[in-house]
């Protein structure tokens, strides 16, 4: 059974950090990104990493301050949160699928529970 599970959200102020971690079991992935729905809005592509080459996207509001990574023997990918801003608030989700990356929801096919970032001004 495929299962994709985060942890590291919270409450921060601005300028703080924060890391996000999610755990696959099940199968390992060709691509594995993080993806937000900040309140009202809709769910938008923040990172991804393609396993294999390493290779990684992010979004323009993001590059410069978040990092996508992995750990091959884990299979666990992270989220570095730097300078965090009131506008980064959302719940994070993890993504994984196979292929390229995608920046649109409907490029994966599992998802992981979601959790919550909050960043205080």
């Amino acid at each position: 059974q495929v299962q994709l599970v985060e942890s590291g959200g919270g409450l921060v102020q601005a300028g703080g950090s924060l890391r996000l971690s999610c755990a696959a079991s099940g199968h390992t992935f060709m691509v594995m990104g993080w993806f937000r729905q900040p309140p009202g809005k809709e769910r938008e592509f923040v990172a991804a990493i393609r396993w294999s080459a390493g290779s990684t996207s992010y979004t323009d509001s993001v590059k410069g301050r978040f990092t996508i990574s992995r750990d091959n023997a884990k299979n666990t990918v992270y989220l570095q949160m730097n300078s965090l801003k009131p506008e980064d608030t959302a719940v994070y989700y993890c993504a994984a699928d196979w292929g390229v990356i995608g920046t649109t929801p409907a490029r994966y096919n599992y998802w992981g529970q979601g959790t919550q970032v909050t960043v205080s001004s």
